[in-house]
């Protein structure tokens, strides 16, 4: 989830405390497990190698491995500036707390950045072209069915703290 201040809110949502979440297609990773397992059941039926034959097998455990280390760094960070914050890491559970600083003054979705890195280090290690190609609707899915729902949620509940937070830092990076 994408919120973050530490300063925590009583703002609740107009529809009451029952509509206190953003109303997220999925669980981030859970969209995540769906992308990866059709690029696996693709690669089975038909491999679509990413990398070119030749290719170090060396060099491309490094590369997918730095993916996997900085996307756990970057999710690591995250997470800790939420619980730092006192409010849920998890989307269906309401934001007690607009965290914005730390990771979050740099990129308002780290978390998604993380998820996104970690699905392109499992591509290059498992040299999926299929994954690599997933990559791409898997990030629209979660901007639309999850980024664009928690910041219309956050808006409702943080009102011009997210405004203003929103208008300094970048979405992504």
């Amino acid at each position: 989830m994408l919120h973050g201040s530490t300063a925590h809110s009583t703002d609740t949502v107009a529809t009451g405390a029952s509509a206190d979440h953003p109303g997220v297609i999925a669980r981030p990773p859970r969209i995540g497990y769906l992308f990866l397992g059709i690029g696996a059941i693709l690669g089975w039926l038909w491999p679509f190698p990413l990398l070119p034959a030749g290719w170090s097998v060396t060099l491309r455990y490094g590369a997918g491995g730095a993916l996997v280390a900085l996307g756990l760094v970057v999710m690591t960070l995250a997470v800790r500036a939420f619980r730092a914050a006192g409010t849920n890491v998890e989307t269906p559970k309401p934001a007690t707390a607009l965290v914005t600083d730390g990771i979050y003054a740099r990129s308002r979705n780290p978390m998604y950045v993380a998820l996104a890195l970690l699905f392109a280090g499992i591509g290059v290690l498992a040299n999926s072209g299929w994954l690599a190609l997933l990559l791409v609707p898997y990030v629209a899915v979660l901007r639309v069915g999850v980024i664009a729902r928690e910041e219309r949620y956050l808006e409702r509940k943080f009102g011009q703290r997210y405004r203003a937070y929103r208008a300094r830092v970048r979405r992504w990076l």
